[in-house]
């Protein structure tokens, strides 16, 4: 039998946050290697047995079990996490401190002190992405490569680098201390931000999106949010973007399995649970006075949340949110958008005016989307070949089979329109054929 990817994802995170806890972040290729025999043990127990009642709680015990035996046999010849020294020198000490360690609040604590030990302040933002992935959501190096559109072996050195780094610190981070903890909270956004865009609308060669991506983002973002030193406006703001846009994600494919434009997504299929916790979180975030653009980005997913139709889109306030947002966060895609809302609002040719006037253009060179954006509005202003020259552009640089399958349908719809012939016409071609 083979073991459920999701059962796998969860519990590979949870187990190998309290493995390091209690070996010691510099032992973290054992936490691993543990946690892979109790992944091994399970295939070979439930193929004849089944699997239990609890897989959660079975691998846990299994994993406890072996990290007990670990911590028996090698702690004359092993330096473990420097706070359980003294409690490892008896069995009587031994024994309850590590059934402490794997208390349901103990590994969510774990789980959240590996979370910010990724996102080690020496190490830059791809670097803490992948470890989060790798580390706390059980990703192999060849899932995290395709994500990121990168090589198994650059993708496999990052990795081996960055945890190196965690090794310096000889133990996770200590969630308790609220000044370290307030400094590192904004780098935990940023890779979650990056971990949820990259599963919405990311550069994967496999998939345009990749919903279990968005959907450990949010799992972990709402881990982040129910420790109170990370109950803050930011935090609250960036969950309820992920759940407006996670939201939509049952649309963003059509029936056959093809990308699906804002535009053209059947609203009933959007998450009413989902959009109405993006709401609740949105307002939690409107505490105190901090307006990060994570709030933005969230205002902006509840005003497309609450238009039953495109039409009925307040154009004029998402126009005006992106004007914000560009004060926070300038980029040529945050301006692309904002364009792309003007169009909506003014019309196609005030949208190419807007796109036209981006600074940095450049930046946007291989991003399909741009050039996509340029078709789109070149044809809803009557240019045909204007619009097909830059849908065939924006499909030389698609990154993977769905986006090429969707620039090719509008590609196709740039087509000339060529009317039926009349009834009199017919009538003069058959006379000339006579």
């Amino acid at each position: 039998m083979q073991l459920d990817e999701h059962l796998f994802r969860r519990e590979a995170g949870r187990m190998v946050a309290t493995l390091a806890r209690i070996f010691g972040v510099h032992n973290l290729a054992l936490a691993e290697d543990v946690v892979q025999d109790a992944f091994c043990r399970a295939l070979e127990v439930w193929k004849f047995r089944g699997a239990p009642e609890n897989p959660s709680a079975w691998l846990m015990a299994t994993a406890k079990n072996r990290a007990l035996d670990i911590l028996r046999r090698e702690r004359t010849a092993l330096i473990f996490a420097p706070e359980l020294t003294r409690w490892l020198e008896s069995e009587w000490t031994l024994r309850p401190t590590v059934d402490e360690f794997f208390l349901p609040n103990a590994i969510k604590d774990d789980q959240l002190r590996m979370m910010f030990s990724c996102c080690h302040p020496r190490l830059p933002e791809e670097a803490q992405v992948a470890l989060v992935l790798h580390i706390l959501c059980g990703f192999s190096v060849d899932e995290i490569a395709g994500a990121f559109v990168s090589n198994h072996s650059a993708i496999e050195k990052r990795i081996s680098r960055s945890k190196k780094v965690l090794a310096g610190s000889k133990r996770l981070f200590e969630i308790a201390d609220a000044a370290d903890f307030s400094a590192r909270l904004p780098s935990v956004h940023r890779a979650l931000y990056l971990l949820f865009n990259e599963g919405y609308h990311g550069a994967s060669a496999e998939s345009a999106v990749r919903a279990e991506l968005c959907q450990e983002a949010v799992r972990l973002s709402a881990m982040l949010f129910d420790h109170p030193l990370a109950a803050v406006p930011a935090t609250y703001a960036l969950s309820a973007m992920m759940c407006l846009h996670a939201a939509r994600l049952p649309a963003r494919l059509d029936a056959s399995g093809n990308l699906s434009a804002l535009a053209d997504q059947d609203r009933s299929k959007w998450d009413p649970t989902l959009i109405a916790e993006g709401r609740r979180l949105l307002d939690l975030s409107a505490t105190g006075d901090e307006l990060t653009e994570y709030h933005i980005e969230a205002a902006i997913a509840a005003v497309h949340a609450s238009a039953p139709r495109v039409e009925e889109t307040d154009w004029a306030q998402i126009v005006a949110l992106y004007d914000t947002l560009m004060k926070l966060r300038p980029s040529p895609v945050v301006a692309l958008n904002r364009a792309i809302a003007i169009a909506h609002r003014e019309g196609p040719e005030r949208g190419l005016e807007e796109i036209r006037a981006i600074a940095n253009v450049e930046r946007l060179s291989s991003y399909p989307f741009y050039f996509a954006a340029l078709g789109e509005l070149e044809l809803r202003s009557g240019h045909r070949e204007i619009a097909r020259t830059h849908f065939r552009e924006a499909l030389a640089h698609a990154r993977n089979s769905m986006e090429r399958r969707f620039l090719e349908q509008r590609v196709t719809a740039c087509e000339p329109i060529t009317a039926a012939p009349s009834r009199t016409s017919h009538k003069r071609k058959v006379k000339q054929m006579h």
